[in-house]
C-alpha cells in the first residue's frame, strides 16, 4: 500500500516536472542566455517567494517578470517606483464620489491587486513608498482605513534594484529586504547571446511566450512543490548551514568569524527549504537533496548576510559566503 502511494507521488511530481518544462523551455526562448537566473526565479514563484533581481538597466529584469506571467497566465502589472511616487499607487485609495444615495467612498484598488507585481526600480522610491509593498509580500493583504482587503492567490512580487552605487538609489531597509525569498544578480550578456539577439529579432522585441498553465495550474504547482519530501539529513544541513552564518555560533568558520556583523534570519531557513523542494521538482524528484540546498543557498542567503565593512575589502560578498559555509558543512556531513 505504501508503495502504490510512493509510485502515485512519483507520477504526480513527474507530470508537474513536465509541466515546469515547458514553462522554462518557454522562457528561455525569450530571455536568451540566462538559465540559471530563469531557473531560480521560477523556483521563487513556485515556493510561493517573491525575488528581487538586482542588475544594470537593460538586461532583461522587465521582459523577465512580464514573460513569466505570460506563461503562466497569471494577472500581470507594473510599477515603476520614482522618487514622487505614494504609498497610495500601490496599493490604491478610496475616493470620494457621488451615488445613489448620496457621495460615497469608492476603493480603487492599485496595482497590487495582481497574480504577478513588477516592482521596477524599487530603490528609486523613498523608503515609506518602498515599504507600502511589505504588508503585501508578507500578510498577503492590504489594509485601508481598518478594512482589510486580501490579495488573490498566487501573489509574487519580482522587484527590480539598481545597483545602490548609482545615484538617485535608496538602499532597501534590512526589515523589507528580508521579505524577499532570493535576491538575483542579474548578470550581461556575453558576446555569442548578443549576436542571437540581434540576429533573431530585428525589431529587438522577444515574442510573448505561450500560456502554459494558468492560475489554477500555478496554485497546483505550489501545492505540489511544498509535498516534496524533505529527508532528515537534508533538513539537518538546512538548519546547520544557517546557524553557520552567525559568528558567535558554536562551530562557525574563520571565515564567518572575521567577515559577519549579522547573521541570516531564521526565515533564511525557511525560504531555504522551500526553494530546495521546488528546484527538487522541477528535476522531477519527489525528495530534497543537498544538491538543491547547494543551488538554492547563494539566492536565500546571500542578502541575509551583513557583512563588516572591511570584509567587501577583502573579495568577500554575502552569496560567496553562503556558498562556502554550504560546500564546508556538507564536506564535513560527507566525511563524518
Amino acid at each position: 500500500m505504501n508503495q502504490e502511494a510512493q509510485l502515485l507521488a512519483e507520477d504526480e511530481v513527474q507530470e508537474a516536472a513536465d509541466t515546469c518544462g515547458r514553462v522554462l523551455d518557454e522562457m528561455n526562448e525569450v530571455l536568451f542566455g540566462k538559465p540559471d537566473l530563469i531557473r531560480l526565479t521560477f523556483a521563487t514563484i513556485l515556493a510561493g517567494g517573491h525575488a528581487l533581481l538586482e542588475g544594470l538597466p537593460g538586461l532583461g529584469k522587465t521582459v523577465l517578470a512580464k514573460s513569466f506571467a505570460a506563461a503562466l497566465g497569471l494577472k500581470f502589472r507594473r510599477v515603476q517606483f520614482t522618487p514622487d511616487l505614494l504609498p497610495s499607487d500601490i496599493t490604491g485609495s478610496y475616493m470620494m464620489e457621488e451615488g445613489q444615495a448620496g457621495r460615497e467612498m469608492t476603493f480603487y484598488p492599485g496595482p497590487v491587486f495582481s497574480n504577478l507585481l513588477l516592482a521596477d526600480e524599487i530603490n528609486r522610491a523613498s523608503p515609506k513608498t518602498q515599504s507600502a509593498l511589505l504588508e503585501a509580500m508578507s500578510e498577503g493583504q492590504v489594509t485601508q482605513f481598518g478594512e482589510r482587503m486580501p490579495l488573490e492567490e498566487p501573489f509574487c512580487v519580482l522587484a527590480t534594484q539598481n545597483p545602490i552605487e548609482l545615484e538617485g538609489t535608496y538602499p532597501l531597509p534590512e526589515a523589507q529586504i528580508d521579505r524577499f525569498a532570493v535576491k538575483l544578480e542579474v548578470q550581461g550578456t556575453g558576446q555569442d547571446v548578443l549576436k542571437r539577439i540581434i540576429t533573431e529579432r530585428k525589431d529587438a522585441e522577444p515574442e510573448e511566450p505561450s500560456a502554459v498553465t494558468d492560475r489554477d495550474g500555478l496554485l497546483e504547482l505550489q501545492g505540489t512543490a511544498k509535498d516534496i519530501y524533505l529527508p532528515e539529513a537534508v533538513a539537518d544541513h538546512i538548519s546547520a548551514v544557517v546557524t553557520m552564518t552567525h559568528p558567535d555560533a558554536d562551530g562557525a568558520s574563520e571565515a564567518v568569524e572575521d567577515t559577519v556583523k549579522y547573521g541570516a534570519s531564521p526565515r533564511a531557513a525557511i525560504w531555504l527549504t522551500q526553494l530546495s523542494r521546488a528546484l527538487a521538482l522541477m528535476d522531477g524528484r519527489p525528495g530534497v537533496g543537498f544538491e538543491d540546498v547547494e543551488r538554492a543557498a547563494p539566492a536565500v542567503l546571500g542578502h541575509r548576510i551583513i557583512l563588516h565593512h572591511g570584509a567587501r575589502l577583502d573579495g568577500w560578498t554575502g552569496r560567496g559566503l553562503a556558498s562556502h559555509i554550504v560546500a564546508a558543512n556538507r564536506e564535513e556531513i560527507l566525511s563524518a
